[in-house]
């Protein structure tokens, strides 16, 4: 897991942007690095600051021999690489990045491929020779091989760049689901990308400036990483499943400047093209041992691994199967586990994470969020996510990856991807009742709203809506008055952006789909992991920890596609396959349960009584920072809030984040 930048352009390339673009990244990989500088007059690699001396003078081909003077300008022109590294696999020398092969391609590599053994067989097959032990010299080898069409032979994630010196090319692309970062900035005539945007401030032309629509999609609907765009203007990610295959002739030459227009990513990956529905007696042990098959892959590492807990289904199952993957392989050391507890039982997974600590028989640590802490860490944790972030939720997620390198482990494994894939939110049930009305199945809707009732708690009017909502998407409107919604109430939103209102940016990204499986889709693609992903990424590699999806095995994800709806969802239960699968693995009291959480905090308590007075006032810079944006009509929503008069929900945070990020980055809005 690491951090890459790179910039492609004419004119000359300066060593000063790339050693700052570097320090952006540290925390991505404070163990090495590296850089890599293509042009007229030849190819140069250069350590840095933290290049250890052991790789500077190592006798292992093209590892670097000086390190980068940030005062220099390194040619006329052409290709600069950059690299962090963090240490998983092979913790020599032979690791280093930029890395090389065959004297032809140069590439810098995030992520990790984790069929990479049984890739490096196939490869030595076909003549392939290997000097390293990890996964990275095996990407290089295997576009050697078989060029831009490796990706679908990988099981893993990433962000990576490989530029080919014989066909004058850069290659960028991004795992299937985006579970690694890779951004881009064409301007002045220049590409630049990285694995995050922070980088780009140590351009010479940075002028961060706020890109409203994007803006407002996430303040009134709560999504954000929906678009290629972000909520900076001109700044884009490669999408998930996408590559760039850019021509570099001119600027290794020394001229021609990158033409903005060129840079189209497109599309290698397509979820969900399988259509076959598995069978009920076949789904159950296929998801057990597919999902079982995917944790095996991702405990390949040579430093500790360890995983979140939540208490909830998915990690639970998660941690269950690696202890005993691990006990099957007589490893030594025991499993370790992080949990975010609270002191407010109502928002308290603690107990089930006991059940699973019990279980697996892991080395648990339990940690307690703070409201005081979330601000005295909140200029960090903002300045880490590079964008808004929609709950407190995100400071949990921050405090158990914060803990789990005080304990020394940097490589850990969470439960991301469950719910998308395998309908783990109630707004499934309106897809599900919605199709068993289009199926004339009226009788069966009756039984499912009964079970919802009983269940969960959805009254008949509720369970009306959510069908209604579902059948006509545009009677959205009545979900969010169900559910208290930000885009149910116009009154917040400077009146110059009402119309934000009535934009539904996950309804065009195809959110408001018609059918469950439609909506999984839409939100594996779009509406809710891209976003979950990009939170994850930023809070683990904060404290420069490796953070792992097993649920996001693309063949999990399709096999869950793959199920017909009544496997996933029916008698007000989600994810019923895979409680079905990690029975008499998953202790019952955590397969049994019907509420869910994830990582929460006590937010409501915390907004409306512990600490509401900084919180109003957080909101009200927040106001003051985007005037044109916000109106003040929201701090006296705040206040009916905190009064009791008004439900609480998370436009107030949302507020308060953007205000947070605008003073962070310096955005103009």
């Amino acid at each position: 897991m690491c951090g890459i930048f790179g910039i492609v352009g004419a004119g000359p390339v300066s060593a000063r942007e790339l050693a700052a673009m570097s320090r952006a990244l540290r925390h991505r990989g404070p163990d090495d690095e590296g850089f890599l500088v293509a042009g007229p007059r030849g190819t140069s690699w250069l350590g840095g600051e933290d290049t250890p001396s052991t790789v500077l003078g190592s006798d292992v081909l093209h590892n670097p021999r000086r390190r980068l003077d940030p005062a220099s300008t390194l040619g006329t022109g052409g290709v600069a690489l950059g690299h962090r590294r963090l240490s998983i696999l092979d913790l020599s020398a032979h690791g280093h990045q930029p890395m090389a092969y065959q004297d032809r391609f140069w590439m810098v590599f995030n992520g990790e491929v984790y069929n990479y053994l049984e890739l490096r067989d196939e490869l030595q097959a076909k003549g392939h020779r290997f000097t390293s032990d990890g996964d990275s010299e095996v990407v290089l080898a295997a576009y050697a091989e078989w060029g831009p069409a490796c990706l679908s032979r990988f099981n893993g994630m990433w962000g990576l760049a490989i530029l080919d010196l014989a066909k004058r090319t850069l290659f960028l692309a991004r795992d299937r689901f985006g579970v690694k970062p890779l951004y881009y900035r064409v301007a002045g005539g220049r590409l630049a990308f990285a694995s995050e945007i922070k980088a780009f401030s140590a351009l010479k032309d940075w002028r961060p400036q706020a890109n409203l629509p994007r803006l407002l999609d996430f303040l009134v609907w709560a999504v954000s990483d929906h678009t290629p765009e972000t909520m900076f203007e001109g700044v884009h990610q490669i999408p998930a499943g996408h590559s760039l295959l850019l021509n570099v002739s001119g600027p290794l030459e020394g001229g021609a400047a990158v033409d903005g227009s060129a840079v189209r990513p497109e599309r290698w990956y397509t979820v969900g093209q399988a259509a076959a529905i598995v069978s009920d007696t076949d789904a159950a042990e296929e998801v057990r041992a597919t999902l079982s098959e995917s944790v095996r892959l991702r405990l390949r590492s040579d430093v500790p691994v360890g995983s979140c807990l939540s208490g909830g289904l998915d990690s639970s199952s998660i941690v269950c199967i690696m202890s005993e993957l691990l006990a099957r392989a007589g490893a030594g050391e025991r499993l370790r586990t992080f949990t975010a507890a609270s002191k407010d039982s109502a928002f308290d997974e603690s107990k089930y994470a006991q059940a699973i600590v019990a279980r697996a028989r892991s080395e648990a640590a339990f940690v307690t969020p703070e409201p005081g802490k979330l601000f005295d860490d909140l200029s960090r944790l903002t300045w880490h996510q590079d964008e808004p972030f929609g709950s407190t939720s995100m400071f949990a997620q921050w405090s158990v990856f914060e803990a789990a390198r005080r304990s020394g482990v940097v490589v850990m494994l969470d439960g991301q991807g469950a719910d998308e894939a395998l309908c783990g939110y109630r707004g499934y049930f309106g897809a599900y009742l919605a199709g068993l009305v289009r199926k004339g199945s009226l009788r069966a809707w009756g039984t499912e709203a009964a079970a919802m009732r009983r269940v969960i708690g959805f009254s008949w009017p509720r369970s009306v809506g959510y069908t209604l909502a579902y059948l006509t998407p545009g009677l959205l409107k009545v979900v969010g008055r169900f559910d208290n919604r930000a885009y149910a109430d116009t009154s917040w939103l400077h009146g110059d952006h009402t119309g934000a209102f009535r934009s539904d940016p996950i309804r065009s990204a195809g959110g408001r789909a018609h059918s469950v499986r439609g909506m999984s889709l839409a939100q594996i693609t779009a509406t809710h992991l891209p976003m979950l992903l990009r939170w994850e990424d930023r809070n683990s590699m904060a404290f420069s920890i490796e953070a792992r999806v097993p649920f996001l095995d693309y063949r999990l994800v399709e096999l869950s596609l793959r199920l017909a709806d009544s496997e996933k969802l029916g008698g007000g239960v989600t994810k019923a396959v895979l409680r079905r699968a990690m029975r008499g693995i998953v202790p019952d009291v955590v397969l049994d349960r019907r509420d869910k959480m994830g990582f929460v905090t006590a937010e409501p308590l915390w907004m409306q009584r512990d600490l509401s007075a900084r919180f109003r006032a957080e909101i009200a810079a927040g106001i003051e920072a985007l005037s044109g944006v916000l109106s003040p009509v929201l701090l006296d929503r705040f206040d009916e809030v905190v009064a009791g008069r008004r439900p609480f929900d998370f436009r107030y945070w949302r507020a308060l984040s953007v205000g947070r990020w605008a003073a962070a980055f310096s955005v103009k809005s």
